[in-house]
């Protein structure tokens, strides 16, 4: 099978967009590091063109170069706006992939641009911006159609081709209501990809419950076409309203499913035990529970209470369960201290910090490189507003500049 399906993960520029939530700086950049060593293709990290977005993406640039995140691909986002364009790449002169975006159903063209703007505007802004990208130096460019499930696909195609003949890369269909349905998306895939012959992006939303099939389905679409398929995902779910496509549900589902698993070829590089990890973490960072009924990583995924469930399952764990919790990275039993705990944070000293940081492993050589490290742990734990990590300690012990870089921003 040639094609293959890959995975775009956008928590860092969709997910953070869900109303009444915050993700710190620290958080996204721990975000892509997990992403990295979960082998995900793509992280659609944020908005080059928002200047408190602009240190923390010229952070993780700097993260990627120095081999801290290996694998994942960072990408901004922006308008398909020359304007945009050309300020993301000066803003950060070192993004190498970029998704451009403006939409393409005709009620968002009356209802956004209220008739100032054409569909050949549309089209020829697309142009621009994609040639403008590859002028400046980036290596991939997405073209996203903003609400494509209520776009003709007909139109689809023609502003497909358009990117594509300026020099982009893959066009990515964003079911932006969550309106689309696994059967149509199907379909309507399969078309697309068969006319322009070029990878086709899902980029889906859960307003009707159905993300993950519809993400799946239209992958589907896309390697029967013949072409690649990537599949854009949050982690947990989270997003605008009610959520985007879960990273984890979505490996599940091409790993596991039936009619599902022998089809599509995920992209090798995927690392399903990381699940547990991410998931945790992120929960943690957005300060979101994760539901007990999610799929791998719910507190009852793995639970049996029915007396036939219970039977079956102690007989044969594959009578009612489709994959083990190792599958997920779950499974050791897990320690919490309930004695004495030092913890470092906003208000620690040099001894509790050092204690911290030799129960982690990590030698400080002096006092004076533990209150260098200490500052910016203090600094992060105000930051973040929660106590640090193990693994975000480990990390601001090991790349202090490039922490410092990303806990400031700089007001106008």
């Amino acid at each position: 099978m040639s094609t293959k399906v890959y995975l775009i993960d956008v928590t860092n520029r969709d997910g953070v967009q869900t109303s009444r939530i915050l993700l710190p700086k620290l958080s996204k950049t721990m975000l892509n590091i997990y992403l990295d060593e979960m082998g995900i293709y793509q992280s659609e990290i944020g908005f080059p063109t928002l200047k408190h977005e602009i240190n923390y993406i010229n952070a993780n640039l700097r993260l990627a170069d120095l081999g801290v995140i290996k694998k994942t691909h960072l990408e901004g986002w922006c308008r398909a706006i020359p304007e945009d364009v050309r300020l993301a790449l000066k803003n950060c002169p070192g993004l190498k992939h970029i998704s451009l975006s403006m939409p393409t159903s005709e009620i968002m063209l009356r209802g956004k641009f209220q008739g100032k703007k054409s569909r050949a505007d549309i089209l020829k802004s697309v142009k621009e911006s994609v040639e403008i990208a590859i002028e400046l130096g980036v290596e991939t460019v997405g073209i996203n159609a903003e609400d494509a499930s209520r776009t003709e696909v007909d139109e689809l195609i023609e502003f497909a081709l358009t990117g594509k003949e300026a020099g982009a890369d893959r066009f990515r269909y964003c079911d932006t209501l969550g309106a689309d349905d696994p059967i149509t998306i199907y379909e309507r895939i399969k078309t697309i990809g068969r006319a322009t012959k070029f990878p086709v992006e899902m980029h889906c939303h859960n307003d009707l419950g159905m993300t993950e099939a519809v993400s799946v389905a239209g992958a589907q679409g896309a390697v029967e076409a013949g072409v690649d398929a990537y599949i854009n995902t949050t982690v947990n779910g989270y997003g605008e309203r009610a959520g985007n496509c879960d990273l984890v549900s979505t490996i599940l589902a091409l790993k596991f499913s039936q009619g599902i698993k022998d089809k599509l070829s995920l992209d090798e590089h995927v690392d399903l035990k990381k699940s547990w990890k991410i998931a945790r973490y992120a929960s943690y960072a957005f300060n979101l529970p994760i539901p007990i009924t999610q799929p791998g990583v719910g507190a009852n995924a793995f639970a049996h209470e029915s007396g036939i469930h219970a039977d079956g399952a102690l007989k044969d764990r594959r009578n009612y369960e489709l994959y083990d919790p190792e599958d997920v990275g779950r499974g050791e039993p897990e320690l919490v201290e309930t004695g004495r705990i030092i913890t470092a944070g906003g208000y620690s000293g040099i001894k509790g910090f050092r204690h911290v940081y030799d129960k982690l492993g990590i030698e400080l050589h002096n006092d004076e490189e533990a209150r260098r490290i200490l500052e910016l742990v203090q600094y992060a734990n105000l930051h973040t507003q929660k106590q640090l990590t193990d693994d975000e300690l480990r990390f601001i012990a090991n790349c202090p500049d490039i922490v410092k870089m990303i806990l400031t921003v700089t007001p106008c």
